[in-house]
Parts: C-alpha cells; structure tokens; sequence
C-alpha cells in the first residue's frame, strides 16, 4: 500500500506502517501546496493519505477521489502523542476504501 503523510503530520509516524510504501508531502515536492492543488496527484500516485487536518472533509469533496482518507486527532504532533494509537493508525490505513474517511482519535481527545 501506498500512503501519503500530510506536511502537518510528523514524519516519524512513517513507523506506524512497517511494510507499506510510506512518503511524506515533502518528500514528493509538494509542500505549500494547498489541498485542491495536490490531492488529484495524489489519487493517481497514493493509496490513502493520512492528515490531521480536519478542515480537509470541509473543504473538499473527498468521496470523488480514488484514495481513502484518514484523519486524525491528537494531543499535539509530537512522536509521543502518535505512538500509543500507531495500531489504529495502522489499521485505518489498511481498511479504508477510496473516498471514504476514517477518523481516528488518541484517547482523552
């Protein structure tokens, strides 16, 4: 599977998903890139993308695009707050299908 970390998500969290294709919106060379100007790249080179911006599902028609979403809370983007929910993260990325949006939360979120 082929997945995309936003550029607010933190880059460790790559370590969530162990034999996946993970890269970064940095990494590709869209950084800067609003939304709308990335995510049709995106549905043609990615599986799913990964953000923990929730104003995307607002902003955008995510059900058109062939990439599953998912979207997650936490306490703040630090590596520590992202380590106790990896199994969900993890398990959102493998199930979710093409234009649909799974939310994730850490607890006490």
């Amino acid at each position: 599977m082929r997945i995309l970390l936003d550029e607010c998500v933190h880059a460790g969290v790559r370590a969530a998903f162990p034999n996946h294709a993970v890269r970064t919106i940095v990494e590709v060379g869209w950084a800067g890139r609003k939304d709308k100007e990335f995510l049709p790249d995106a549905e043609r080179a990615f599986d799913v993308f990964v953000t923990i911006d929730r104003k995307i599902e607002r902003e955008n028609d995510l059900a058109r695009f062939r990439l599953g979403f998912v979207i997650v809370r936490v306490k703040s983007n630090v590596i520590t707050s992202w380590m106790p929910i990896f199994d969900q993260v993890l398990d959102a990325a493998e199930t979710v299908k093409p234009g649909e949006i799974i939310h994730v939360s850490a607890v006490g979120i």
